[in-house]
């Protein structure tokens, strides 16, 4: 396993996002499975992924499937009461950094059970509205 996804997955078990700018990519291009836009940059992924690790629940790993730059990375969480599984697309640069990061998930009630508690979440976060201003 590539050292990055290796580390991806420490700092994920361990629950501390301030960790994950680390591995990120300074461009880094992050599309979640609920929003349109794509969000650019690891200061701006690294806001967005520390709200996400507070709204999933019981969040593992499955399985870890790929080989150089291009990875999937299949995983089951809570968000609330509902199941949700999902895939992080992963593809690294030549630093091996995060160059780009696509999350896939379902059902669809547990992406719009994610959706409104981001929102809820993120809409006081300064931080997090700094970025968000960049995109409009």
């Amino acid at each position: 396993m590539h050292p990055t996804i290796k580390r991806m997955t420490e700092i994920v078990a361990a629950g501390d996002d301030s960790k994950i700018v680390e591995i990120l990519a300074a461009d880094v291009q992050f599309m979640p499975p609920t929003y349109y836009k794509t969000w650019v940059g690891a200061e701006a992924v690294a806001a967005v992924l520390g709200h996400v690790g507070n709204v999933f629940s019981d969040f593992e790993y499955r399985r870890i499937m790929g080989e150089g730059d291009d990875w999937a990375l299949e995983f089951q969480c809570k968000i609330g009461e509902l199941d949700a599984v999902g895939v992080d697309l992963i593809t690294l640069n030549a630093a091996g950094k995060v160059a780009k990061f696509e999350v896939v998930m379902r059902p669809y009630k547990s992406i719009g059970a994610l959706r409104d508690a981001m929102n809820a979440r993120v809409m006081k976060d300064p931080r997090f509205l700094k970025f968000k201003d960049a995109l409009s």
